[in-house]
């Protein structure tokens, strides 16, 4: 481990916990039990992004519960225990991430996002500690690809975003190809949030319409965070009436209230939606509203007959909890699999380096397609044969998956306030 403030930090506080841990040994007087092997999740819990933390606490706690009921590892049980984000705030961030690793029983890390920049990366590699995120991909490439040989550590269940930056216009393009929409003046309204997520995806949509010829009418950035009122907004859009309107703000309250304050007077606009509609309190939200309503997913559950894991695992999630799963319940479910497939391999939770080596070689279907990751940036494989960037649409309160072709479900259907 390298020498630094913050690597003796992690080892002051686990010989604490350790020297704690003696003391209430020999003041009880009880027999050693089997090791609990703890597993870390970073979560926004609280906040505005706590309809997604609670989701991945139920899809790690399924596959913890499942794993424990088929004898643990080695007859060792797993135990989830949870850092708390709230508003993914550097600091709130930190907090987090040194409460668990400092923890000697924490031996692996996850999440769906934590800080949006990731850079809690650095702090994982520093500590050792392997760690699985299903995060904004453009900024784990940018930290580990300089240096992939210093980050064994960690590894992206989330492939490569340059396919949200290029893929809607290809999308829109060829819809109006097979005669599905009319394209009357190529004008797009792009609407974002102030947050590593929103603003990366918007940026690369805005230079692929550009490229291809289409004129952006509306350039708008909310302050990240609730936004409830999207009307001044929504007037600039209706100014000028767009073939497309974006809003990629991926909250599912703030997606919910554009989406509601849009169909107040709609314009005769195709309207997609960033990640936001795959939270199902997305469609509680705006109820009917949803009907038509288009967004995409890159690490989303593929619904399709040629992946029957995803509908496996969507089914023990709804039958477990009542509800239908979003895009990171099903995820986070199958990230801590990951980690007992390497724990097997590497016969030993407390041996790290081991266990990372083991994650980087991961080949297996899941949820999502195949998970294989890139050495050279440890994004997960992007393409149709590993995992495609899927297209959804909502009606009635499903979602159909509507391209690529090879996995569609169904076919898109004109959304109901385009005349």
């Amino acid at each position: 481990m390298k020498s630094s403030y913050f690597s003796d930090r992690i080892r002051r506080l686990a010989a604490c916990a350790a020297i704690g841990t003696m003391v209430l040994a020999g003041a009880v007087g009880t027999a050693a039990a089997a090791d609990v092997i703890k597993i870390g999740l970073l979560a926004p819990l609280t906040g505005p992004a706590s309809a997604d933390g609670q989701e991945f606490k139920r899809g790690a706690q399924m596959a913890v519960d499942e794993l424990n009921a088929a004898g643990g590892f080695k007859g060792n049980m797993f135990e989830l225990v949870v850092g708390d984000v709230k508003d993914q705030s550097a600091g709130n961030v930190t907090s987090a991430v040194e409460r668990l690793i400092g923890d000697p029983d924490v031996h692996f890390m996850l999440t769906g996002y934590a800080s949006l920049t990731n850079f809690e990366i650095d702090t994982m590699a520093e500590a050792e500690m392997p760690y699985v995120l299903a995060a904004t991909s453009a900024q784990t490439r940018d930290i580990i690809a300089p240096h992939p040989e210093k980050y064994g550590c960690c590894w992206s269940w989330t492939p490569s975003f340059d396919a949200y930056n290029t893929d809607v216009t290809t999308f829109v393009e060829k819809l109006e190809a097979d005669g599905k929409l009319k394209i009357s003046n190529k004008k797009v309204a792009i609407i974002s949030s102030d947050n590593a997520y929103s603003k990366t995806i918007s940026e690369g949509m805005k230079k692929t319409f550009a490229e291809k010829g289409w004129k952006i009418t509306v350039d708008e950035m909310v302050p990240f965070g609730e936004v409830t009122d999207w009307r001044s907004i929504l007037a600039k859009v209706r100014e000028n009436t767009p073939d497309v309107v974006i809003n990629t703000d991926y909250l599912s309250g703030n997606s919910a209230s554009f989406l509601n304050q849009f169909l107040e007077q709609p314009t005769n606009s195709l309207v997609f939606l960033q990640y936001a509609p795959s939270v199902p309190e997305f469609v509680e939200l705006t109820k009917t509203n949803s009907n038509g309503v288009v967004y995409d997913l890159l690490g989303g559950p593929l619904f399709s007959p040629k992946n029957p894991r995803a509908d496996e695992v969507a089914k023990k999630f709804k039958d477990k909890y009542g509800v239908d799963s979003g895009t990171y319940g099903l995820a986070l479910y199958e990230i801590v699999h990951l980690y007992n497939d390497a724990l097997k391999k590497a016969g030993d939770p407390k041996d790290h380096q081991a266990v990372m080596k083991a994650l980087g070689e991961t080949d297996k279907q899941t949820v999502a397609g195949r998970l294989k990751f890139d050495p050279k940036t440890h994004l997960a494989m992007q393409g149709d044969e590993y995992i495609p960037i899927t297209f959804f649409q909502i009606w009635d309160g499903k979602r159909t998956l509507i391209s690529p072709t090879a996995y569609a479900t169904g076919e898109y259907k004109p959304q109901p306030w385009i005349k």
